[in-house]
């Protein structure tokens, strides 16, 4: 059995669902990089609490 035969290509996307896949992608990133931000500021904020207990 070849590989094309077991997995089939999927169709090309209509303009309509590129556009709604280009938004859950931009919503992922968002949460991704709101995430992140939120862990540097955390981070952050410890650090200068340590910074103020060891002073």
């Amino acid at each position: 059995m070849r590989i094309h035969e077991v997995i089939k290509p999927k169709p090309p996307l209509t303009p309509a669902q590129a556009r709604i896949a280009q938004l859950q992608n931009t919503a992922t990133n968002a949460k991704q990089a709101v995430k992140q931000e939120r862990s540097r500021q955390q981070q952050t904020k410890l650090n200068q609490q340590r910074a103020k207990v060891s002073v």
